[in-house]
């Protein structure tokens, strides 16, 4: 059976129902439900949203703090005319683990919370009546899960979370379940490359289909008029006089595939396809052969009550305060996130830097996050991380790129988040990665990763990999912090002119200052709003020192919720934001810094 993983949409031939809404909700704390046969139904329970975490709902700390099995029951009515058709139930995404049962039976099970999955039910549906969807979530940590951590038991017996990340492990059923049904022949997968021949491109396609008819597909306008037919699996469009797909100026074309067997229509698909190449050269990054100069953040799937639950009103509010402030691209912090997110960047010209979850490879983060001593263990010197990660990691990368090749806002693929890349156990791992994602992508993107600070240039055993370096640079905040800032600025500018001697372009994934919001201090302090300033500004002199300084994405777009500790204040606030998305200070800095940057500065 194919893996119909397509991003569910209507058409003649396809029908969506969601099953979004208040479902039936249990934390098992006895680790009993297996035994008692929950997969049948729930019978003590409260009800919760889906999508959304279950972490913030409840006014008791175990209940926020809740680590092992959760289990969720919601009902579907399937009407018998869908009998004729596939039908497969879709999770947008469940973290971290997830096991599916419908009608009591198990159909599916995943690792990895952050994208999609789906299982086909056919066998297991009753039609014209409810059927009874059961999910069985884990939350729990690990060297080989990603993002990476290990778990704890207290003295009362509970469980506890210890992330090797900075931020807080939310989790439950995230983004949207619907059923999904579809012809028996019907298309599975489409992949597009593009070439740029003068005023013309040529997109060059791959339709996968389940069946031996033939393939047609038709090229719109946006004003709805078809430019372009072709036919077969496999072939090229050329589509004449073509408009492209820019930086914050986003053209899309929507592409019609359909299934004929001569004249009847079986199936039918459409996506919207922004033109555009992407290549390094020396140190610029160019889209449409053009030098590009990447302005904007970092940023989280975070917000109040809803924790990390797609939240549609969330990203729209995201998009103009990122609009409003002159930026024109961010980094999917640090896991591949919802996909109309994506969608919305490809509407908007966002650049996205595509990341997937492997953050926390680097075990004595959390040591520092709660100033505490622990393991001083290298990452990369375990033999689980090669023998069980990799494997993981690698399984990853497939799905992260099958699912995200055909976005124009999609340019870059950050592979690590932080990675302990001081010892030569990393480089094989890398290796593997890199190659793995290069030979997966039709495109052929830049591939890069977000290099932690003690992993200097000539230290960096992985960092020759990278077709783009991207660096989490903290001078000014975690170094050289306070009246230090004019040493902060020398060590920074110390070290970029080691990297800039790599002859690649580099990117700044992060920077940024701890700030609470309203306080203010003259002559400034550390957490105050006049520091991050202060400190902005010095980063900004070292960006501008450095021709190879092709891109800055402060750290953080918004506050956001971390594990509680004495080095977090309520969660991580170097947001230029706030949580609830009101402007501190430094906001109107960047406005006008970006603002008066050309997207060819440099060139």
């Amino acid at each position: 059976m194919a893996n119909k993983l397509l991003y569910p949409r209507f058409s003649p031939t396809r029908r969506i129902i969601n099953m979004d809404g208040m479902w039936k909700f249990s934390f098992d704390y006895d680790d009993k439900g297996d035994t008692e046969n929950w997969k049948d139904g729930l019978k003590d329970y409260c009800l919760i949203p889906v999508p959304a975490s279950f972490n913030d709902f409840f006014t008791d700390k175990d209940s926020r703090e809740y680590i092992g099995n959760v289990w969720y029951e919601n009902e579907v009515f399937v009407p018998k005319e869908l009998s004729g058709t596939d039908l497969d139930i879709r999770f947008g995404s469940a973290t971290h683990d997830a096991i599916v049962y419908v009608n009591g039976v198990e159909i599916t099970s995943h690792k990895g919370g952050f994208l999609p999955f789906n299982a086909h039910i056919n066998d297991v549906v009753r039609y014209d009546s409810f059927n009874k969807v059961v999910v069985k979530i884990n939350n729990e940590l690990s060297l080989e899960s990603l993002p990476c951590g290990q778990i704890i038991s207290l003295s009362n017996g509970k469980k506890m979370a210890k992330p090797y990340f900075d931020f807080f492990n939310y989790a439950g059923i995230h983004r949207s379940v619907n059923l999904v049904s579809t012809p028996k022949e019907s298309i599975v997968d489409f992949t597009v490359n593009h070439i740029l021949n003068g005023n013309d491109a040529t997109v060059e396609y791959i339709v996968e289909t389940t069946g031996e008819n033939e393939v047609y597909i038709t090229v719109y306008d946006e004003d709805g008029h078809a430019v372009a037919r072709s036919q077969g699996k496999k072939s090229a469009i050329v589509i004449k006089g073509a408009k492209l797909w820019n930086v914050l100026d986003a053209y899309l074309y929507k592409f019609i595939i359909q299934i004929k067997d001569k004249d009847l229509l079986i199936d039918e698909y459409q996506e919207e396809i922004g033109i555009r190449t992407v290549e390094v050269k020396g140190t610029r990054l160019y889209i449409n052969n053009k030098p590009v100069y990447l302005k904007g953040y970092g940023k989280h799937e975070d917000s109040e009550v809803l924790g990390r639950g797609f939240n549609p009103a969330m990203m729209k509010r995201d998009f103009e305060l990122m609009k409003w402030s002159g930026a024109n691209s961010f980094r999917t912090s640090h896991y591949p996130y919802v996909e109309e997110v994506y969608q919305m960047a490809d509407r908007e010209g966002f650049v996205v830097i595509d990341e997937t979850p492997a953050v926390g490879m680097w075990i004595s983060t959390q040591n520092f996050l709660s100033a505490s001593k622990g393991v001083k263990e290298k990452y990369f010197d375990n033999p689980i991380a090669h023998e069980k990660t990799k494997p993981y990691h690698m399984q990853v990368i497939r799905d992260y790129i099958n699912r995200d090749k055909n976005h124009a806002c999609v340019c870059i693929w950050s592979l690590f988040n932080e990675p302990d890349t001081t010892t030569e156990s990393a480089v094989s791992y890398f290796e593997d990665i890199f190659e793995l994602a290069h030979e997966l992508d039709i495109q052929k993107r830049p591939r890069t990763f977000a290099n932690v600070m003690v992993a200097r240039a000539g230290v960096c055993t992985c960092s020759h990999l990278c077709d783009i370096i991207s660096l989490n640079r903290y001078f000014g905040w975690y170094v050289n912090g306070g009246y230090e800032l004019v040493d902060a600025k020398k060590g920074f500018m110390e070290e970029m002119a080691d990297w800039s001697k790599m002859n690649k372009p580099v990117i700044m994934t992060e920077y940024g200052a701890d700030t609470y919001a309203g306080e203010h201090k003259l002559p400034s302090v550390m957490w105050s709003e006049d520091y991050q300033i202060e400190y902005l500004n010095i980063q900004h002199e070292v960006f501008d020192s450095y021709d190879c300084v092709i891109g800055e994405q402060i750290w953080n777009f918004a506050d956001f919720q971390t594990t509680e500790g004495i080095m977090r204040v309520n969660g991580n606030k170097k947001g230029v934001f706030t949580r609830n998305r009101q402007p501190k200070a430094a906001a109107y800095l960047l406005k006008e810094r970006w603002e008066s940057l050309p997207l060819d500065y440099k060139s």
